[in-house]
């Protein structure tokens, strides 16, 4: 029986660890950028939360193919590095994880000053951040993320337009 060939793309590479991104950045550098340099940085985010579409904003993000999904949602590595940017992003907007759930951690009224109002780009990158996570099989928890985001958009009445909603929603299509 053939040995199956590793996948090397550089999605792959760069979530591996081997292999920058377009800019020569590697992962674990993006994943301990203060919060500063991620809100002020606008090319990581493609990389960290790939698609399976080209970014209308950075002709040099990657786009997903089949190979590399199959090689992020099997290989317990690259899993595990997704998830650490994911969690690197929740402390980005003043969130946290419990082993079941997502919710604002004591520091997110002064986090959520940076990203919760209307027309934010973040709310951009939080569709992404859905999307992607859906599509590399981290599905729960792109759901749990969406459900916290649905309680602040009701405790925080007009902070999130109803389009962001509808667009988080259909990230991760039906439940």
């Amino acid at each position: 029986m053939a040995q199956s060939r590793p996948v090397v793309t550089p999605l792959v590479e760069f979530y591996s660890g081997r292999a920058p991104d377009h800019a020569g950045r590697f992962l674990k550098q993006i994943q301990q950028w203060p919060d500063e340099r991620l809100e002020a940085v606008h090319d990581f985010i493609q990389w960290l939360f790939p698609l399976d579409e080209p970014s209308p904003v950075n002709p040099l993000a990657p786009v997903l193919d089949r190979e590399t999904v199959d090689a992020l949602v099997t290989q317990p590595e690259l899993r595990e590095n997704l998830r650490v940017s994911f969690l690197r992003m929740l402390r980005f907007y003043g969130l946290q994880r419990s082993p079941t759930t997502i919710e604002r951690a004591a520091n997110f009224q002064e986090r959520a000053a940076n990203w919760l109002h209307p027309g934010n780009h973040n709310h951009l990158r939080i569709t992404r951040i859905l999307k992607s996570l859906t599509l590399l099989g981290l599905a729960e928890e792109a759901r749990a993320f969406l459900k916290c985001l649905e309680t602040i958009y009701a405790d925080e009445p007009g902070k999130i337009s109803a389009v962001s909603l509808r667009f988080w929603r259909a990230a991760i299509g039906p439940a």
